[in-house]
């Protein structure tokens, strides 16, 4: 299974949005792309479909912009992976009548794969991946000492 370039791009703005949680500002678009080094444009359709997927609100204003609808810890990797990509299991229906021995063992070991990955996406938050990295920025800072 490989992270797409979409997905890891909405998981760093949704990172940048956990960091500032706690304060309940709003952080504008230009602020995040800034931060996270992700075209503009592209986040803004990231965001919107995060916001149709209940993950992210949007605030008007001048002061407006985009938050968390709850708390990093409340939500799942699985979920956001989910309302970007779709995460079903996809198997080749052009050939239903066809279905051989050898093509329902692959499509046995594809499911439980995705299976094993589901697994693992739905096991952490976005909490969990706010302290994994502060763990590790941390240990950067005591390396450079």
């Amino acid at each position: 299974m490989e992270l797409s370039c979409k997905s890891e791009y909405a998981i760093l703005a949704l990172l940048e949005m956990a960091a500032h949680y706690e304060s309940g500002e709003p952080l504008q678009i230009r602020q995040i792309a800034a931060q996270q080094n992700i075209p503009d444009r592209y986040l803004e359709q990231l965001l919107a479909t995060l916001r149709r997927g209940g993950i992210v609100k949007s605030q008007r204003g001048s002061k407006g912009g985009y938050l968390l609808t709850r708390e990093p810890r409340k939500i799942i990797l699985f979920e956001i992976l989910e309302c970007l990509e779709g995460l079903e299991v996809r198997t080749c229906e052009d050939n239903v009548n066809l279905k051989t021995v050898d093509s329902s063992v692959i499509e046995e070991i594809w499911q439980e794969a995705s299976r094993a990955a589901n697994s693992v996406l739905q096991k952490y938050t976005l909490q969990d991946l706010c302290e994994k990295r502060d763990s590790r920025r941390q240990l950067d800072i005591m390396y450079y000492i």
